[in-house]
């Protein structure tokens, strides 16, 4: 299955390591996930643009799974969910697209986008906010979850109802911390 490029986006922040942290973090995820050129990953104004969105992006995800807690990196580094959604809705509005019929002759139509002038910086913010506004309004957006296993900072889109966790390694490590919990309180008392 393949993961929906908002999620990969926000799955950028880790149990104590940013992907997005290093120029070369930067580039790697930019070379996987964007058709972005790689050497954007050079300019630190580019990926503070694109950190500082992912937590715009991340507030909403936050905001999508209330009542249920939002990820264990975020609980304390949420944004106003007014100001993450004005940020993300302008770094979408930065490059308008436009849809454009072309119909070559003896050939059947087609749709093409043209877009407003933009460096490819700007195209870039502006692509993953567009993934994570497709994504929340979405089917998906109700089956969001942040992970509650220990140490797991992601959101999944759950597949199941009866799914807890992001994955099953999550769902054993919170398995193993509350029989650690339960037998190390038992002992102590």
């Amino acid at each position: 299955m393949d993961i929906h490029p908002a999620l990969a986006f926000v799955g950028t922040v880790r149990y104590e390591r940013d992907d997005l942290g290093t120029s070369a973090g930067f580039a790697d995820w930019l070379g996987l996930h964007t058709d972005a050129p790689v050497a954007l990953a050079a300019d630190d104004e580019v990926r503070a643009r694109v950190v500082a969105l992912r937590r715009a992006v991340r507030t909403l995800f936050a905001r999508a799974v209330e009542p249920e807690a939002p990820s264990q990196a975020d609980a304390d580094r949420l944004l106003d969910p007014g100001a993450a959604l004005d940020q993300v809705n302008e770094a979408a509005g930065a490059v308008l697209r436009a849809p454009r019929l072309e119909w070559p002759s003896a050939r059947a139509p087609r749709i093409t986008e043209r877009l407003t002038e933009a460096d490819q910086a700007t195209r870039l913010v502006a692509d993953l906010a567009r993934v994570a506004i497709e994504f929340l309004v979405s089917e998906d957006r109700d089956k969001l979850r942040a992970c509650p296993a220990p140490r797991c900072v992601k959101y999944f889109v759950r597949d199941h109802p009866r799914q807890a966790w992001c994955k099953p390694s999550c769902g054993n490590r919170a398995r193993a911390s509350r029989y650690y919990q339960r037998h190390h309180v038992d002992s102590d008392g």
